[in-house]
């Protein structure tokens, strides 16, 4: 298991695709990380979290998850805690779970997971199995309340927030919530934020797709719903865009040393922005990751140089 020293000494002698910049290693040793505060609440969250979807998935899958092991203690040694998983990542939030109380890190982690039962005949879901995967959610991280369980992609929304507002009733849920990464959805998501109680959305954004800037994102900020961004490197799209060029000097302006760092920077310079969720099964990437919730975030009118430099890009 990977202390913070180690890996930031892992990094240097093995020279990896991260070179630590000045500066940078002593504001992760620090543990200095920019915090944005959840509306229904007050408590704060760091900027840059970790998902569970992609490359961390993939490597649940596997036999070995040393990897995965590593990540999730770089994440939490680092000062960061935004885990954001789902039944649907395959292996990955029993997996996750598991790693978490092997740690005995359950009350450092601010663990995110979802609700998304297929429908039964007639489209409905099914109460009964949706009980059943949340308490496999309960089992699986051995905490009780979960800080937060969101229905995922919308599904019947129902039955299933019904059930969410039931568990955050009983206390066995401390914040509930809805995700989309669908901009066909985004009026249905709209509605929800409006007609349900909900502390949190899912919604993608990132410097090529921001379609949810224009409605979705203002709109959590005038109800006062917290954010969870998803797919901020637009899955490997905006990787392969930027295949090959360096990080424009520019962006050490505003702490950007790399393009990770670019890219969740600029997503989470919004201000209806709680935390981002990019996905690594590498403790280095996780480390570049946090980074990004250090030193400054770019203004409007570097967000729109930002805008203005990916989409002078070709296109992946």
């Amino acid at each position: 298991m990977l202390t913070r020293r180690e890996c930031l000494r892992y990094l240097s002698v093995t020279g990896a695709a991260l070179t630590l910049p000045p500066g940078l290693a002593q504001a992760i040793e620090s543990g200095r990380l920019i915090t944005r505060a959840i509306p229904s609440s007050g408590e704060k969250l760091p900027i840059i979290g970790l998902g569970s979807a992609a490359t961390f998935s993939s490597a649940a899958r596997g036999e070995d998850i040393s990897a995965l092991r590593d990540v999730l203690k770089v994440l939490l040694d680092n000062g960061g805690t935004v885990f954001d998983t789902a039944p649907a990542y395959g292996a990955s939030e029993k997996v996750a779970g598991r790693i978490i109380q092997e740690l005995d890190a359950r009350e450092k982690v601010f663990w995110a997971t979802k609700l998304n039962v297929a429908g039964r005949r007639g489209g409905a879901a099914d109460p009964a199995a949706a009980r059943a995967q949340l308490e496999r959610s309960f089992r699986y991280v051995g905490k009780d309340p979960i800080d937060l369980i969101q229905v995922h992609n919308l599904a019947d929304i129902p039955v299933q927030m019904g059930l969410l507002k039931d568990l955050k009733a009983e206390g066995r849920v401390r914040y509930i919530g809805v995700t989309s990464t669908r901009a066909n959805r985004y009026a249905d998501l709209a509605k929800v934020m409006r007609d349900e109680p909900i502390d949190f959305i899912g919604v993608d954004y990132a410097v090529d797709n921001r379609e949810s800037a224009k409605t979705i994102l203002p709109l959590a900020q005038d109800l006062g719903i917290a954010t969870l961004i998803y797919i901020p490197f637009g899955r490997t799209r905006l990787w392969r865009r930027v295949s090959g060029l360096d990080v424009p000097h520019w962006a050490q302006e505003f702490g950007a040393h790399s393009w990770a760092q670019f890219f969740l920077k600029y997503a989470a310079a919004h201000p209806a922005v709680t935390s981002v969720t990019p996905a690594t099964s590498k403790a280095m990437n996780m480390l570049d990751d946090l980074g990004a919730a250090i030193g400054e975030l770019p203004d409007p009118a570097t967000q729109r140089r930002m805008v203005e430099f990916v989409e002078a890009l070709p296109s992946a």
